[in-house]
């Protein structure tokens, strides 16, 4: 997904990972509970219902979240 042609999506997404970050930072939520967010909201997407285009749209951004979770991006500890 290297499309740029969503920048509103782009940035939704760099303000959410901040402020998961910065809630797993301040301790106010174990990794496991940030990572539960995230199944969900895959899940959600992947539950999606509709016409076969929004259907689509809805597995990608299930996908591009799941990659999240196994890729490890929270974990940007240096």
């Amino acid at each position: 997904m290297s499309d740029l042609k969503d920048p509103a999506g782009m940035a939704a997404l760099s303000i959410c990972e901040a402020l998961l970050l910065a809630l797993l930072d301040r301790n106010l939520l174990p990794e496991r509970e940030i990572v539960g967010v995230l199944r969900d909201a895959a899940a959600t997407h992947e539950n999606a219902q509709g016409p076969e285009i929004e259907r689509k749209l809805h597995t990608a951004t299930a996908k591009l979240i799941n990659e999240i979770i196994v890729g490890g991006h929270l974990s940007r500890r240096s």
